[in-house]
């Protein structure tokens, strides 16, 4: 029986020189440069064993063939795009059965510097980390995998039964669009950020009984990663409960394709709420992976809205 392998960066298996994301279900248009493995260190031959020298290059010959040909080899799996006869195929990382020891799994590359950093967040997919600040933690329980963080704990939603969260940064990867323009992005996602954090959740329950209204708070240029992005912030009312502020931030990755990035900020108005400064100072301490140094997160204006 085969296993799906998890999301995360994988040989091409259309061009096998690159890495490709898969998601989980299937590829992405993300590509990049394979990271160059080190070479394990081997121990001399002791004289007298050139039989077995010979038998263990024979064996890692062959558990080299088996890897690539896991790699490229995968389930073609047949998509109907609802309009008639044509059928799309696509390949998935092979991931060998739980009893067949001959064809080891592809794995995901080495992770980033940044992985193991206890005080940032990191979005492999786009190539980012985020800062975590106090007040807030890595996500447990919750149901969009594209949550990057939230505020600690839950509490019952004042609407539809649910467990509600005060704050919520969600990162996404702007792949249903043809816009290339991080300000028009972000104005027309705006909306649909306001909707999923306040008007329906996932199961299509109305945890605060929709949204009544709505007001620009502030827009603009702003400077992510050392890209040029633009935000757009909302205050939202609610049927019931203190409503809240929503923010949708876009701006170009800088791996793969380079397409456009979309973080959504959705924090509870009133005293239980989080800090709305949480979302500049977030937006501030967004990083490329690997740069340590903190120069590509200007995180400062860069020009007037317009």
């Amino acid at each position: 029986m085969s296993m799906t392998p998890p999301p995360g960066w994988y040989r091409d298996p259309s061009y096998p020189l690159v890495e490709r994301w898969w998601d989980g279900t299937t590829w992405t248009d993300h590509r990049r440069q394979p990271e160059v493995p080190q070479q394990p260190l081997t121990q001399p031959e002791s004289p007298g064993a050139g039989g077995s020298g010979r038998a263990r290059a024979v064996a890692l010959v062959t558990a080299a063939a088996v890897l690539v040909a896991a790699i490229v080899t995968g389930a073609v799996l047949l998509r109907d795009d609802g309009g008639g006869e044509e059928a799309a195929a696509q390949t998935t990382p092979a991931v060998a059965s739980p009893t067949d020891a001959g064809s080891p799994s592809p794995s995901p590359s080495g992770s980033s510097p940044s992985a193991g950093d206890p005080s940032v967040v990191v979005d492999e997919l786009n190539g980012i980390t985020f800062p975590l600040l106090d007040g807030w933690e890595r996500p447990k329980y919750v149901a969009d995998h594209d949550t990057v963080m939230t505020t600690p704990g839950t509490y019952d939603c004042p609407g539809d039964p649910g467990l509600c969260r005060h704050g919520r940064v969600v990162s996404r990867t702007a792949t249903a669009t043809d816009e290339t323009s991080p300000k028009a992005l972000a104005e027309g996602d705006i909306e649909d950020a306001a909707d999923s954090a306040y008007e329906h959740d996932l199961v299509d329950s109305r945890p605060f009984r929709g949204i009544t209204s709505h007001r620009l708070v502030k827009a603009g240029s702003v400077a992510v990663a050392g890209r040029a992005g633009y935000f757009v912030r909302w205050k939202v009312k609610t049927g019931v409960g203190p409503g809240g502020y929503v923010e949708s931030l876009a701006f170009p990755s800088s791996v793969g394709s380079e397409s456009l990035v979309i973080v959504r900020f959705a924090f509870d108005a009133g005293a239980d709420g989080p800090p709305l400064s949480d979302m500049d100072r977030i937006t501030k301490g967004i990083r490329s992976v690997g740069d340590e140094d903190g120069d590509s997160g200007v995180g400062s204006s860069i020009g007037p809205s317009k």
